[in-house]
């Protein structure tokens, strides 16, 4: 492959280094200053940690480019907007929460899925990364991180998009957004807002082929300090990709997914004092697969009768969830957080129902002492209380941060801050359900998962430059992996070796649950740079994990699926440079150096860029022409173990705006 290895690293490295970039919120905070807008977001005004908004696979979805996003990992099966799990700090999928408003939209399932959400972006805020304490107090059932949108302020105007591009790509857009004032109030106003997509394409590799729709609506009621939004979405998503979910356990595998998803959202929020505010949000999500497999398997004969692997699963999936944040201020100086949420999951796989409620509330008082006029010292500490109906143990978690802060007249700003959190979460149901004997193999004695997290740092900010540094470390007890072994357990009553670990001498046959425990050190450092027309964010971040101890009783596990899968030393870099008004080029660097495991048959190192050109006639702003290119190098890099990377893919298209 071109442009592998270490030259790759040496340029990200230089240009990193020259360009002085960044940005990352680290501690507490406190309120929502103002009502959220929605604008296209720079890397330094908003924050934004990617140059790339639009994809060049399918049209935008919220988690499209977050591949490169600098505070995730993101991996992803075919590309990001087909299926994709996110990862926070070298935590798994399953510990990463998705929140909406004040509700953390779970995955009962497997969490593979929390990130099916049929909700245009231009309704939601870029989403803002909780880790730590932040995580502890806002989170739900996340022991890694969330990751938190907000919902956006109306901005009234129409757009169509159209394009296409290699592998048969075609993509269309519609959203059109319209606000108008109460007829007795100026104060107030209300609007609608929908939108449409849709593409379909053969995918960059063979049997990679995608066909997505979705439709979004909303309502909103603005007032002069309070927010209502009523949300209704629907999604479908048919999309294959060889060896998604099973690897290399088979001989030419074939895997599609069919993914239904309905979603509704009712959103309130209101600050009644210049600090104090209240946020409460119900939601509903009904989630429906249909997963199907066709292989051959291995070592096996065309006349034996279990040559041909034909497997198809139904999974259904329903979650209710209401959730509420507060923040009380009491004075300038000290306010008490408050944060709950309750769940009722329904889940019903091809043989088997299950149902749970699970619950979580927090309580954080907050002290600020002002040690100067230009020093204050934060300090936050509180407990939360998680429950379920399960057979589990409740658990009561202990978190704290304290943040000095240091304000210049000139817009500069430094802090520094320690944290400590406990956090806690239920395994999905295909990890604790019924499954002995299908392509993956449950354990029903799996428990609840335990992180204790350590967290020091510190930022440096002011109106062109932002740097942040973080050094973490985590302890996780019992945390739930995926695990593969040349060993398989015979569970057939009529076999000679039932209830006896069989060894394959050349075939992964075991793909499992397993409960692990293993502390993981981690170093992340941000730096953005703005200048007249260039904008620059770059990122490096380290992990290692250790006292890795799984608890199975396979005799030889060779290595793991998701909590292994990591990257130790990791890259990004993202450009924005406008030469003129009318011309706008982004790039996107990720180089990254994975740890090596024994299913991946290509490199463990990969270079990713990701390239646009937009241009907007000087004499018509209202029609912008678009350019994108990803995979620039075409790296066949395999993001999970054992599963085909993607190919490289470019689009172009135009989007009309009124």
């Amino acid at each position: 492959m071109i442009y592998k290895g270490y030259s790759k690293f040496i340029v990200i490295l230089i240009l990193a280094f020259s360009a002085n970039l960044s940005h990352a919120d680290s501690a507490l905070e406190t309120a929502d200053s103002s009502l959220p807008t929605y604008t296209l977001p720079t890397l330094t005004v908003q924050g934004q940690e990617i140059a790339n908004l639009r994809p060049s696979s399918t049209y935008q979805s919220i988690v499209s480019n977050l591949d490169f996003d600098p505070r995730i990992d993101f991996q992803s099966r075919n590309m990001a907007e087909a299926q994709g799990d996110i990862n926070i700090r070298g935590g798994i999928f399953e510990g990463t929460g998705i929140q909406i408003g004040a509700v953390t939209l779970i995955d009962p399932q497997t969490g593979h899925y929390s990130t099916e959400l049929p909700i245009a972006p231009e309704m939601l805020t870029r989403p803002k990364v909780l880790t730590g304490a932040s995580n502890a107090l806002r989170g739900f059932n996340s022991t890694s991180g969330t990751l938190s949108y907000q919902w956006s302020e109306m901005i009234e105007g129409s757009s169509l998009t159209i394009g296409g591009g290699q592998n048969a790509l075609n993509f269309q857009r519609f959203h059109s957004a319209t606000i108008h004032n109460f007829a007795d109030s100026n104060e107030w106003t209300y609007g609608t807002e929908f939108e449409y997509s849709r593409s379909e394409s053969d995918g960059t590799i063979q049997n990679g082929d995608h066909d997505f729709s979705r439709l979004s609506s909303r309502f909103q009621i603005i007032g002069p300090n309070s927010q209502i939004d009523f949300f209704a979405g629907t999604q479908d998503k048919y999309f294959g990709w060889p060896g998604m979910y099973t690897a290399t356990k088979h001989i030419n595998p074939i895997e599609y997914e069919d993914i239904k998803t309905q979603l509704f959202i009712a959103n309130y929020f209101k600050t009644y004092s210049e600090k104090s505010y209240a946020k409460v949000t119900a939601a509903h999500r009904i989630n429906k697969d249909h997963y199907s497999l066709d292989a051959i398997r291995r070592n096996t004969q065309p006349t034996d009768d279990n040559h041909i692997v034909d497997y198809e699963g139904d999974q259904e999936t329903r979650v209710s969830s209401l959730g509420f944040h507060v923040f009380n201020a009491f004075n300038s100086n000290m306010g008490i957080n408050y944060t709950g949420q309750i769940i009722k999951d329904y889940w019903r796989s091809s043989s088997t129902v299950d149902s749970r409620y699970q619950s979580k509330f927090s309580i954080a008082p907050e002290y600020i002492f002002k040690t100067s006029n230009k020093n204050s010292l934060k300090l936050t500490y509180g407990l939360s209380l998680d429950s379920t109906s399960d057979d589990l143990a409740s658990e009561s978690s202990f978190f704290g941060n304290i943040q000095w802060e240091r304000n210049q007249s000139n817009d500069s700003q430094k802090t520094a801050y320690f944290s400590y959190s406990e956090t806690s979460l239920v395994p999905g149901y295909t990890a604790i359900g019924a499954h002995k004997s299908s392509e993956f193999k449950s354990d029903s004695n799996l428990g609840r998962e335990i992180s204790k997290i350590y967290e020091i740092g510190g930022t440096i900010r002011d109106r062109n430059l932002k740097l942040n540094g973080t050094i973490f470390y985590r302890i996780d007890e019992d945390l739930v992996d995926w695990i593969y072994s040349y060993y398989s357990y015979d569970d057939d009553e009529n076999s000679p070796t039932y209830e006896k670990w069989i060894y394959s001498e050349d075939t992964i046959e075991s793909r499992a649950a397993s409960s692990v425990d293993m502390k993981t050190f981690g170093i992340e450092l941000l730096a953005s740079r703005k200048w007249d027309q260039l904008e620059t964010i770059a990122s490096y971040n380290y992990l290692d994990k250790d006292n890795v101890v799984y608890k199975n009783k396979n005799p030889k596990i060779e290595g793991s699926y998701y909590a292994l899968n990591y990257a130790k030393h990791r890259f990004t870099l993202g450009l924005i440079w406008e030469p003129t008004s009318w011309i706008i080029v982004r790039i996107d660097n990720e180089w990254r150096d994975q740890l090596e495991n024994l299913l991946r048959k290509s490199d463990n190192r990969a270079f990713f860029t990701h390239l646009s050109l937009n241009i907007s006639p000087p004499k018509n702003n209202d029609l912008e022409f678009f350019v994108s290119l990803d995979n620039l190098w075409d790296d066949n890099y395999e993001e999970m173990p054992g599963t085909p990377g993607k190919g490289r893919q470019a689009s172009c298209g135009a989007t009309f705006k009124w």
